[in-house]
């Protein structure tokens, strides 16, 4: 029985594991910025989102060109599952 509940309760806990896999990153900024977001490169308008890995301890920059350019901040495992504006981080 106690088998039964401890795999019912690892159960519960997958889908809200799953939906912190990642986190919303919005333009904020009234310009239109390109983000090195450690596995890519995303060309954001002014109002737009994105969709970003939480991988903590990853880093995010902007990006000239194809490359990395002004460091933003660092993914923390706090970000997983929330939305982060970049005014905030810039």
């Amino acid at each position: 029985m106690k088998k039964i509940i401890m795999t019912l309760s690892a159960l519960a806990i997958i889908p809200a594991v799953s939906m912190a896999s990642s986190f919303k990153l919005i333009n904020d900024t009234g310009s239109k910025l390109r983000i090195h977001t450690g596995s890519g490169i995303v060309s954001l308008n002014n109002g737009s989102s994105t969709s970003v890995t939480c991988n903590p301890g990853k880093k995010v920059y902007t990006a000239d060109g194809g490359t990395k350019d002004k460091f933003l901040f660092k993914v923390s495992s706090s970000h997983c599952g929330s939305s982060i504006k970049l005014s905030s981080v810039m």
